[in-house]
Order: C-alpha cells, then structure tokens, then sequence
C-alpha cells in the first residue's frame, strides 16, 4: 500500500504529538526490536521511532529496515526520529485510523 502525499501529511500531523515507543540503541535490529515495533503498530497502527546516538544506523537506515521488517510504511524522518504506519489487522477495532482518499 502506498501512501499518497494528503495521507502522509495527515499522518505527519497525527504523529506530531506524539512520543517515541520505539527506541534503537546500539546493536543491530534484533528479533526483539522488530517484535516490539510490529506489536506497537498492531496495538496504534501510527507509532513514532527515535534512533539513539549510540546506534550504529541512520535514522534514514533505521526507519527503511523496521519498515520493511514490519511491512509499515514510512510517513515521516526527521532528526532523530521517524513515523511508521501500518494499518491493524484487526477487524473489530473502534479506534482504526481513517485516512483521507
């Protein structure tokens, strides 16, 4: 699924105020932290990332390899930190992100 530019804006602004749940310190991007962000994204289908400094990837390097890791689309890098997007699987959720056409 490929976001177009009003659903990424929608998404970017969605995200603004939120804090980081995903934290990439130093080591590679381990079977934990891939399982931790794709239970992030089920639970919020919108989570915002930061890369440490002592991280050994980009925040570029990092959002491209969880995004793919996790099947979730990159909304937004900038800085430190970086919006991944994946809508839920779950079909009985009230709270589902609406993105506009």
């Amino acid at each position: 699924m490929e976001l177009t530019s009003k659903q990424r804006a929608q998404l970017r602004s969605m995200a603004n105020s939120m804090e980081a749940v995903v934290h990439i310190g130093k080591g590679d991007l381990g079977e934990n932290l891939i399982r931790q962000t794709d239970e992030a994204l089920e639970a919020r289908e919108l989570i915002k990332c930061r890369v440490l400094e002592t991280s050994g990837f980009s925040p570029r390097e990092a959002a491209e390899a969880l995004g793919r890791a996790t099947r979730s689309e990159v909304v937004q890098v900038i800085g430190t930190k970086f919006v991944l997007y994946r809508q839920s699987h779950k079909k009985d959720k009230k709270d589902k992100i609406v993105l506009c056409k």
